[in-house]
Order: structure tokens, then C-alpha cells, then sequence
């Protein structure tokens, strides 16, 4: 038995007042709870009780180890508490990293609402088009688009979303619009930079073909808001998400190209430590985001 539960039983015993009511109390036999407490003297090297069949007594060691260890045992459930507390209880920085354009149109409204309903989170937004690393770079949780490459994070998917190459109905007019995606080649490319490796570089799928192709970036970025721009502007074509362009192919201001070919998974994820569950606060943002994007998907 460790110090601690030696403590309880030492102090359940004497609230007892005798073995046999102890032991009842503890669902064992008055020869086990007799054995326990020799057990605990030969431990300590001392002895605690002075006991009749009836009665028991403290010795002058038992009392000081009765009142300091109830004062160990009332420091340590108040520990308990305060750390069972934390984790029940959201509150504390909470630091989130997401993309320039989803952060600031659709993540931006659903934190406002997640500081509201959870007063003792501080909520930090970091928003960049640059990949992150969640562990490194010190964040408790990042929004990502498409697969998860790491088997050692856990994602909860916010929002259903894909990728699809689109331009302006009046850039098209100007030249024979793409057939298959080596034709993209001949065409003015608006390019979002996310990194070196991957600039001006997309990636086609039609069944089990794939195509690769390296586009002629007439225009890049770091920014969404501005490629979109530019592509309305009938600048070229553009890779954007449905979650930022479908009321604009909607509308027609937009038309898809290559409908036929389908580009990399761009579903919308929270991505957290794994570990992180044990946080209320990761556990409470994780709920709210999936309510929120639920609700927001109803009502479309």
C-alpha cells in the first residue's frame, strides 16, 4: 500500500472507532483490517493504536500521524479538486492558427461566439497562408484543409469542402477553354503561394489518371481575397475552395474549368495534440466548432 492510502485507511479507522466497524465500513473482515494496520505499523516502526476488543487508542506517534496525515489527505483532495477543476472547467490562452481567408471570413464569426459562450478562454488567432507546425511553432490547435499527415494528431472535420479550378466567363471567351489539364499550359494561371515546393504546381485526378502540371503564374499571392479578385477581374484561371467561391459560380460570375478532374481532398479540419484531449478547453472548442459549422450547413 502506498503512504496515502495507508493515511485514508488510518483515518477511516479511527472515525470507526473500533475494527469491527471499520471493517464493515470498508467491506473486509475485522482478521483483514487488523492485518492491515500491523502491516502499517511494521511500515512505520512504530505503533499507533493501543486496542481492546472494543476500543482503540491513539499512542502519542499515532496522533501526530492521524493529524498531520489528515492534513496531507485535506491538501491533496484540495489539489485534486483545483486540477480535476481545470480540466472540467475551459479557461486560459487557447492559441489557433488558420488560413488567411477561411480565418477571417467564416473562423473569425465562430470564435467571437466561442469567447462568448466560454468568457474564461483567450482566444488567439494567428492567421497566415504559410503551413504550420502545430507542436513546433506552439499552438493548441490548427484549421487545416485535406488529409492529415501526421497519425500522431487528431482532426475533427468542420466542414465538407473542395477544390475546383475556375475563371471568369469573359477570360474564357478570350481563348479555347481547357479540355484536359495539359491545356492549362497555354493559359494565364493565378497562383496562391503557400510554399516553395509547391508553387504554381497542381495536382489533377479523373479516375485512376494523374496529372501533374507546372501552370504559367501570371499572378501570385500569399492572399485568397486578392487571387479571387484577380480572377473576377478576368486575369486567368485560379485553384479556389467551394467554401469561398460557390455563390459565385452560382451567380455565374465564375465558371468551373476541368469539372471533369477532381484536385486534392480540401475537407476542413481541427487538428490538436492527441494528448490535448485531456484539455476542457481543446474539448469545448473542438464541440463548439462542430455545432457551429453543423448549424451553418443546415441553413444553406
Amino acid at each position: 500500500m502506498d503512504g496515502f492510502s495507508d493515511l485514508r485507511f488510518f483515518s477511516l479507522l479511527l472515525r470507526e472507532g473500533s475494527l469491527a466497524a471499520a471493517a464493515q465500513q470498508m467491506g473486509l473482515t475485522p482478521p483483514a483490517v487488523s492485518r492491515r494496520l500491523a502491516l502499517l505499523e511494521k511500515r512505520l516502526g512504530v505503533r499507533l493504536l493501543n486496542r481492546t476488543t472494543r476500543r482503540i487508542h491513539l499512542t502519542p506517534e499515532g496522533e501526530t500521524y492521524l493529524l498531520d496525515g489528515e492534513r496531507i489527505l485535506a491538501e491533496l483532495d484540495a489539489l485534486e479538486r483545483a486540477v480535476s477543476g481545470a480540466r472540467s472547467l475551459p479557461r486560459g490562452p487557447l492559441k489557433l492558427a488558420c488560413t488567411l481567408g477561411f480565418g477571417r471570413t467564416r473562423l473569425a464569426p465562430a470564435l467571437s461566439a466561442f469567447a462568448r459562450a466560454y468568457p474564461e478562454v483567450q482566444v488567439q488567432l494567428h492567421l497566415t497562408e504559410r503551413p504550420v507546425n502545430l507542436v513546433e511553432q506552439g499552438f493548441d490547435a490548427v484549421v487545416r484543409f485535406g488529409e492529415l499527415p501526421d497519425s500522431q494528431l487528431t482532426a475533427r472535420r468542420l466542414l465538407h469542402n473542395r477544390r475546383v479550378l475556375c475563371a471568369s466567363p469573359r477570360y474564357l471567351a478570350q481563348s479555347p477553354e481547357p479540355r484536359l489539364p495539359a491545356d492549362l499550359l497555354a493559359h494565364r494561371c493565378i497562383v496562391i503561394r503557400e510554399s516553395d515546393e509547391t508553387y504554381g504546381t497542381w495536382h489533377l485526378r479523373q479516375g485512376q489518371r494523374q496529372e501533374t502540371i507546372k501552370v504559367n503564374a501570371a499572378l501570385s499571392t500569399n492572399d485568397g481575397g486578392a487571387a479571387l479578385a484577380w480572377a473576377l477581374d478576368d486575369q486567368g484561371i485560379l485553384q479556389r475552395s467551394l467554401w469561398d467561391i460557390a455563390p459565385l459560380l452560382a451567380s455565374g460570375e465564375l465558371r468551373e474549368v476541368l469539372p471533369g478532374w477532381k484536385l486534392p481532398p480540401a475537407d476542413i479540419y481541427l487538428v490538436h495534440a492527441t494528448k490535448s484531449e485531456l484539455s476542457a478547453k481543446i474539448r469545448a472548442l473542438s464541440e463548439f466548432m462542430r455545432q457551429w459549422f453543423d448549424s451553418e450547413a443546415q441553413a444553406a
